[in-house]
């Protein structure tokens, strides 16, 4: 898109994640061992399990189920264990409800889902209603990642990816005036953060018409490239 429309696309972490050591983790009076399914909401999550199940000496068997909220996801899990259909699970279309019928098909398993600390609770009251007990645990958390003190800040569009972006786009941004400056974002979820935070959101994605934040904002610079040279 740079070359296409003669633009600059700079890249930012507003965020990081950080993992909660081993006494921050035994805080929340959680044992690991007590969980034969655990759930993973993303690649964060798989890292932080197993690297907090190492710090705390846990002993992952074999006979582990996993369920994950995208094939990406479950094949991610291959850097830690071997890879067997009959013990990972995922949905067609990364949601969190396509795991329920397989979930329904083992109920003996329990389960374990693994979050961050910025987290809303959707998901779990979603499993309650079908009567589905998943325990909800916190392996990291996401901080801030503030800009350096020369670091560019002022550009036409800024693009958004999580609830959490949007709170460290505050921090960084704390007297922010949108005015003609476009914001693009992925997820409704993020969305929301937008609008609650009084921000216009100009591009938001998933759509029917643009299911990536990519397809997106290609579509916008082929409309709007000139003006924003």
């Amino acid at each position: 898109m740079q070359k296409k429309y003669a633009v600059n696309i700079e890249f930012h972490q507003f965020i990081r994640i950080e993992e909660l050591n081993t006494k921050e983790f035994r805080a929340q009076h959680i044992s690991i061992p007590d969980y034969n399914a655990i759930i993973f909401n993303s690649r964060h999550g798989v890292d932080h399990f197993f690297h907090l199940c190492e710090e705390l000496r846990v002993k992952v068997p074999d006979t582990q189920h996993y369920y994950c909220i995208s094939e990406s996801v479950a094949n991610y899990l291959q850097k830690y264990i071997q890879y067997r259909k009959r013990k990972v699970f995922f949905g067609p279309h990364n949601k969190m409800e396509e795991l329920l019928p397989m979930m329904k098909r083992r109920p003996a398993d329990k389960f374990l889902m693994v979050m961050s600390d910025i987290h809303n609770d959707d998901t779990i009251e979603m499993f309650a209603r079908h009567k589905i007990i998943v325990q909800p645990c916190v392996f990291y958390r996401t901080v801030a990642n503030d800009f350096a003190p020369k670091e560019k800040k002022d550009y036409d569009m800024y693009v958004l990816f999580t609830p959490a972006g949007v709170a460290a786009f505050q921090k960084n941004y704390p007297r922010f005036q949108q005015g003609e400056r476009i914001i693009a974002c992925f997820g409704a979820g993020t969305a929301q953060a937008l609008r609650d935070a009084g921000l216009r959101v100009d591009i938001e994605t998933p759509s029917p018409e643009y299911p990536s934040i990519t397809a997106a904002i290609d579509a916008f610079l082929k409309e709007n490239h000139k003006r924003l040279r």
